[in-house]
């Protein structure tokens, strides 16, 4: 079979391209915006009609896009005086939130259990650390060095995962993983 008779099905597999809708084309543009112009969280991104009208878009199309990235913790909204569109988190602690967002809801509803999250977080964090190891300045050591000497100390249970939540962010820093 030649590739003129190949079907065209076989030749969309190899070479998949993803067709996003406007909405969604939309959100990646506001998240590159984000990153280049190096908007901190709680920076002001507009108002909603100025935002439409910068990205060419017509209002119900830029809604659906601030919904996309409010449900990846990366937006707020607020309304009133003063009101508008604001960065919420950065891609990374936005991506770290609704991640420990659906693992809570994933825990409470039984869909996954505890031993199987435990699992999970050994066969990442343990290569993680190995590469900890290998990369730690001497920056990522005080701040792992802090974080593990405060949860020492902590007896809440609420401070206790706060500390456990800063030492594995100090652990993935080391490592030079963002995703992590």
């Amino acid at each position: 079979m030649t590739a003129r008779q190949r079907p065209a099905a076989v030749g969309a597999r190899t070479r998949r391209r993803v067709i996003r809708g406007a909405s969604q084309q939309v959100a990646i543009q506001i998240q590159h915006y984000i990153q280049e112009e190096g908007l901190e969280p709680g920076d002001f991104l507009g108002r909603e009609e100025d935002l439409a009208a910068s990205f060419g878009v017509s209002r119900p199309t830029l809604r659906e896009a601030l919904k996309l990235l409010a449900s990846g913790n990366l937006i707020r909204a607020s309304k009133g005086p003063g009101g508008g569109i604001f960065v919420a988190h950065t891609a990374d602690e936005g991506m770290g939130r609704s991640l420990s967002d659906a693992i809570a809801m994933m825990l409470e509803t039984g869909s996954v259990t505890l031993e199987e999250l435990l699992d999970a977080r050994l066969l990442l964090e343990v290569p993680l650390a190995g590469l900890a190891a290998y990369q730690a300045g001497e920056e990522d050591l005080r701040r792992l060095r802090e974080a593990v000497e405060a949860g020492s100390k902590a007896s809440d249970p609420d401070e206790l995962a706060l500390f456990d939540s800063q030492i594995h962010q100090a652990v993935a820093a080391a490592a030079g993983n963002r995703m992590m």
